[in-house]
């Protein structure tokens, strides 16, 4: 939650709307990278010197990684002496340069621009329901294919490793594809990963017993599709509100609705597991692709900031 944010505005700052996709997948894929690595990490060191180093060991490398940010990150191209990437790039248009120039309040920046910015709130349902898609498909995948398909837990295991690999590829071709065939433009590679993800579950589900790398597959087309629009919900809102609000719209999107969705996935989705069996939570993770489509349908033809009225 305090990750996100401002990550979200340094990209937007030094990168423009034409190659932002790209370079926003590659920084995306740090939960693939990390997702995949840190259950053989923390095993390994759980295993061979107790569990309390499967947290002393990450929460160590956490801390060097904060004072290396703090020592080298750097703000934004003005903070430096360097024109906005916008104006080097030749992308801002005329009537919107002004409006960057001016000097807006934070009160004005979340009301204006995030609260009272109808796209954001379509947005946020949106990401609600793809956080609930891929938090449920990464807690509850080893449990069912544990008890459901007589897969061992080491096994099921590593089918949470194709999960993240699936997204590493994915955020890079959801990212790369916006730029290079829609001209910045995320809509249409939201609609179509959104509604294509609804389908991928139904293969996990579908997949017989005993054949893994069926299972495997499977696991792999869900995270190829369903963190492509993770990530591109949280780009569209930075870019769909003010340059100086892409904080605190990718906060309010990404952070709030996002993790509200990753909360139904817990108890929620166990309860309907737990009474309408396994096919009720493949229910549930269908018909979440397909409202996550139809919120993100109205804005497939968008690529910035819509003119004040």
């Amino acid at each position: 939650g305090w990750g996100w944010p401002p990550c979200a505005k340094l990209l937007t700052h030094w990168y423009a709307q034409s190659e932002r996709g790209i370079w926003w997948g590659i920084w995306n894929t740090s939960h693939n990278v990390g997702g995949a690595l840190i259950p053989i990490i923390g095993g390994l060191l759980a295993e061979y010197y107790g569990w309390r180093y499967g947290f002393y060991i990450p929460g160590i490398f956490c801390i060097f990684g904060g004072f290396f940010l703090l020592l080298r990150l750097a703000d934004t191209p003005r903070s430096l002496g360097l024109p906005k990437i916008e104006e080097y790039k030749n992308e801002m248009p005329k009537s919107e340069a002004k409006e960057v120039e001016k000097t807006i309040s934070a009160k004005e920046l979340l009301f204006k621009y995030v609260l009272k910015n109808k796209y954001m709130w379509i947005l946020g349902f949106a990401a609600f329901f793809v956080y609930i898609i891929r938090t449920a498909i990464n807690d509850w995948t080893i449990t069912f294919l544990v008890k459901e398909k007589g897969i061992s837990m080491v096994s099921a295991g590593i089918g949470l490793f194709w999960f993240e690999m699936g997204g590493f590829l994915g955020s890079l071709f959801a990212g790369w594809s916006s730029d290079y065939f829609f001209n910045g433009r995320r809509g249409p590679i939201n609609v179509a990963f959104s509604f294509l993800s609804a389908f991928a579950v139904l293969g996990l589900y579908f997949a017989p017993s005993g054949h893994l790398i069926l299972h495997y597959l499977a696991l792999f087309v869900i995270g190829f599709f369903i963190f492509g629009p993770q990530m591109l919900i949280g780009m569209a809102a930075a870019e769909l509100s003010h340059v100086n609000a892409a904080g605190a719209s990718t906060g309010f999107v990404s952070g709030w609705f996002g993790y509200l969705g990753a909360a139904f996935a817990g108890y929620p989705i166990g309860l309907i597991t737990e009474i309408y069996g396994w096919q009720g939570f493949f229910v549930v993770m269908c018909v979440s692709g397909v409202i996550a489509t139809l919120f993100l349908l109205p804005l497939w033809s968008l690529n910035h900031k819509p003119k004040e009225e």
